[in-house]
């Protein structure tokens, strides 16, 4: 007869867990939650979409057409004007009239339908920068139309198709900022935490030091003062290191204070007995003990550079044209007159609002996974 004892039943599970990784109970309980799951599918897709942006982008995001200037959103249709349904989308085209007040205005034109095509040939680019193609995810196979899912901005230019590129520059620099923020601040912290002393104390004042600068307008001040002479992969490194220059000194407290705790336990006190140096004590035993901790700070900290980054290229001292950035693209909504007739171009706040909000989702699950102290 199976043995129906919850007690002995959950005395095999938690026998089963002890010998589980580290690495498997943090994932186990990751899992567990919807909402960093949502955050991770969140990120992996605008991942995706920044990657492969050229493939999903249905025209040349930095070509012009002055012609196209403006024209709102299409609306993909099912079901023509005579209500008749297709299986295959379509859109309408668009046409400028005049409203009652003389001012000009798109309105679709039903006399014109474009069918949508999935897999089509456009114009050529290279797949990750090395092979040549020039297939896009959907367009049009008629040369007269165009389908902007997100409208055109003044110079017509898809938005759609900028968007997906400008999320190479604002997560990659978000990316690359934080890399270099959550290397120096658990480095410096491991190392303040661990030799304690004069090293500690001189550490921490200057750590106090660096935190005494006002974060936003240091940015701006440091951000105006790059060359318009510079090229794009400099501004590109400097913008990062501007945005990674305040922002490792709250985990570089965090990685010391784990360090404190950790420097006197067992495992450290044996490595010392067997004659390990102290930069392989911090190396191999107390900096990996802290790698659960820095991912999750990382993960929390590049919303924030997101949204920095965004800010300042909206007021125009971050990143300049040629590069495309979502901060680049919402400058054109600086003035209340263009937002008012033209709505559509406020389009890059929302990959702006999924980036910050999948990060935060994503970094709230992996800080509540990687606690030791959860309930397994």
């Amino acid at each position: 007869m199976a043995n129906k004892n919850p007690k002995s039943a959950s005395a095999v599970i938690l026998r089963a867990r002890e010998h589980e990784s580290y690495g498997t109970l943090v994932w186990r309980r990751f899992r567990k939650s919807k909402i960093a799951i949502l955050g991770g599918l969140m990120v992996i897709m605008l991942i995706v979409l920044a990657i492969f942006s050229d493939f999903f982008a249905p025209y040349d995001p930095v070509k012009l057409n002055m012609r196209n200037g403006y024209i709102p959103p299409h609306k993909v249709h099912f079901i023509d004007a005579e209500g008749k349904f297709h299986l295959r989308p379509f859109i309408y085209g668009w046409k400028q009239v005049l409203d009652e007040n003389m001012f000009p205005r798109w309105v679709e034109d039903t006399s014109k339908a474009y069918p949508i095509y999935f897999f089509v040939k456009g114009w050529d680019y290279k797949l990750l920068g090395l092979i040549p193609m020039n297939i896009h995810l959907y367009g049009l196979k008629d040369p007269e139309g165009m389908i902007f899912l997100l409208g055109s901005d003044k110079f017509g230019r898809d938005i759609f198709s900028r968007s997906c590129l400008a999320g190479r520059i604002s997560l990659s620099m978000s990316l690359f900022g934080t890399i270099i923020s959550v290397a120096v601040g658990s480095v410096l912290g491991v190392i303040s935490g661990y030799f304690g002393g004069a090293v500690d104390t001189y550490m921490q004042r200057f750590v106090e030091f660096v935190q005494s600068f006002p974060q936003l307008p240091l940015w701006m001040a440091l951000a105006a003062i790059i060359p318009d002479t510079w090229d794009q992969f400099a501004v590109f490194v400097v913008m990062s290191s501007i945005f990674a220059l305040l922002s490792w000194t709250l985990l570089a407290r965090e990685v010391r204070g784990k360090v404190l705790a950790l420097r006197e336990t067992d495992f450290v006190l044996a490595a010392r007995e067997m004659g390990a140096s102290d930069w392989r004590i911090i190396f191999h035993h107390l900096y990996p003990n802290t790698i659960s901790h820095t991912i999750v700070v990382l993960t929390l900290t590049i919303p924030t550079i997101i949204l920095a980054e965004s800010f300042l290229s909206f007021l125009g001292i971050g990143i300049q044209e040629p590069l495309v950035s979502w901060g680049v693209m919402m400058r054109e909504a600086q003035t209340i007159q263009t937002l008012g007739f033209n709505i559509w171009i406020i389009s890059p706040v929302f990959f702006i609002f999924m980036a910050v909000l999948g990060w935060n989702f994503l970094g709230d699950g992996l800080r509540d996974a990687a606690d030791p102290y959860t309930i397994l």
